[in-house]
């Protein structure tokens, strides 16, 4: 049997078939390889079907059930059921229910899911959740995003998650980004890996925040140990961020700092406030050696004008080092284990820090 007798019988048996399951249930079936080879033959395009399976790809006006295709399906209007294909769904208009594609859906919008391995595009308002591998790009959001790399959308209510970028005008809700995070404005919290940019955001968590009706400020401090940091703070009114460059004046090796963490403000007043922040230190000689810190601060700070601030206070510091001169910058440990000579050394102390910034 030649590959031309294949098709005809699988066009023949898909008929019968097709004209069985229509006379055993209410609306109508389409089966079938490809268009125009099946039982809608040339009229698929404007048949309304309950039920669609199509070796490879298919096409219809529209779908009131389920709809399975080995390639893609092709909707020229809208969609009441779930859409399965290995490799992409097209909805012209809305896609009510849900979409599982192995590559891309694109549709205009509607309600439900939808899961695709690249992405998901609607030209529309989606409300459910959007999926995907790389990408999820919408007009409007009431749901949530989940993209590996970018989410986009014009408004969104509730919340993004990408594992690079999300972008927005404005979110009621979350965004959540592996590094950047940009909306206009965000009743929420941005929370990132590096940088949120937004006009007004209260609550954003990353290292750096460009938030327009925010504070930045630059600062010069140093602690107990003489480590003396050049530091750029950067959030909203109520969180920050902290990123930091240094050098340790103590220390004959060891002696390149850098520092970053997250802050918040509290008890806010025109001429004081206090500020707690967690930050991560490492000193580096980038030869051999290393010394990382963690440490918690409180910072009474005082603005001495409008635009100059200082502030100290004590901080509880944990330290992890396997230099003897990085256990020896403090000599008062609360707590020391690990190694005691230097290699391995882990301790815990009180120590304390200091500064002035200029904020702007």
């Amino acid at each position: 049997m030649n590959i031309k007798s294949s098709i005809t019988a699988l066009v023949l048996l898909a008929t019968y078939m097709g004209a069985n399951a229509q006379n055993q249930m209410p609306g109508k079936m389409h089966i079938g390889i490809v268009y125009p080879l099946s039982t809608n033959g040339t009229r698929a395009p404007l048949d309304t079907n309950n039920l669609s399976f199509n070796l490879l790809g298919g096409v219809s006006a529209a779908e009131r059930g389920l709809a399975f295709a080995g390639l893609s399906n092709v909707v020229l209007k809208d969609t009441k059921g779930f859409l399965f294909a290995g490799f992409s769904n097209h909805v012209v208009k809305n896609a009510d229910g849900g979409q599982f594609a192995g590559f891309l859906n694109t549709y205009g919008g509607g309600e439900g899911v939808s899961f695709a391995g690249f992405a998901n595009i609607s030209s529309g308002n989606v409300k459910g959740a959007q999926f995907a591998g790389f990408a999820n790009i919408t007009k409007d959001m009431n749901g949530a995003q989940f993209a590996g790399f970018a989410n986009i959308a014009k408004d969104v209510s509730a919340t993004q998650i990408a594992g690079f970028i999300n972008t927005a005008k404005d979110v009621k809700g979350s965004q959540i980004a592996g590094f950047i995070n940009i909306a206009k404005r965000v009743k929420g919290a941005q929370i990132a890996g590096f940088i949120n940019i937004a006009e007004s955001s209260d609550f954003p968590i990353g290292i750096v925040n460009i938030i327009k009706n925010g504070e930045k400020s630059i600062g010069i401090s140093t602690n107990d140990n003489l480590t003396t940091m050049l530091t750029l703070r950067s959030g909203g009114k109520v969180l920050y961020g902290i990123l930091g460059v240094g050098y340790n004046f103590k220390n004959d090796k060891e002696v390149y700092a850098i520092e970053a963490g997250l802050g918040a403000h509290f008890f806010s007043s025109n001429s004081f406030r206090l500020n707690t922040e967690l930050t991560s230190m490492s000193l580096e000689s980038f030869k051999h050696g290393e010394y990382f810190s963690s440490s918690f601060r409180i910072l009474p700070a005082l603005k001495i004008a409008r635009f100059l601030e200082i502030y100290a206070g004590p901080s509880l510091n944990y330290v992890n080092t396997n230099t003897v001169e990085g256990k020896d910058l403090n000599k008062h440990y609360l707590s020391k284990w690990g190694n005691k000579s230097g290699r391995n050394f882990q301790g815990l102390y009180v120590g304390y820090m200091g500064g002035i910034q200029v904020i702007f």
